[in-house]
């Protein structure tokens, strides 16, 4: 069976918390804690103001998911957004559903005349990624990220 993309629904709250927990795990070794996790979670699958998931699929059983969130930038007068929570089963690695999810989200964000980039962040270290990116034909946009957190 082909592979499909859907919307992430407020019912898919599980497999996208076991998804990020995978994620934080493989990608920083950390682990999230899931009272923290899953009402954030549940927060941006309610609104999409605050996010959109999409779930790849391979014969029903959900194999990735993407998601973003909005930037507004007013240098540019338009929306960026910033693709976050990017997670594939190992299983499913190298047989195109980054590409699938990613494509999925560029043609929607072409869609929208108020969408004018699409961002995301990588891991320094991560070279296999960012080749994964370049490949897509993003680059690099020469910030580096800074935080406070927790606040």
């Amino acid at each position: 069976m082909p592979l499909s993309i859907r919307p992430a629904t407020l019912a898919d709250a599980t497999r996208v918390m076991e998804f990020n927990q995978l994620l934080a795990q493989e990608s920083e070794g950390k682990s999230l804690d899931p009272a923290v996790l899953r009402p954030g979670v549940e927060a941006g699958l309610a609104d999409p103001h605050k996010s959109v998931y999409f779930l790849a699929e391979e014969n029903g059983m959900a194999v990735g998911q993407i998601m973003y969130t909005t930037e507004w930038s007013d240098w540019r007068n338009g929306w960026f957004w910033w693709i976050q929570s990017v997670y594939v089963r190992p299983e499913a690695r190298r047989r195109g559903v980054f590409r699938a999810l990613f494509e999925h989200v560029l043609q929607a964000a072409q869609a929208d005349p108020h969408v004018i980039g699409l961002r995301l962040y990588v891991e320094r270290q991560n070279h296999v990624a960012q080749k994964t990116y370049q490949n897509l034909g993003m680059k690099s946009a020469g910030y580096e990220v800074f935080e406070r957190y927790p606040l």
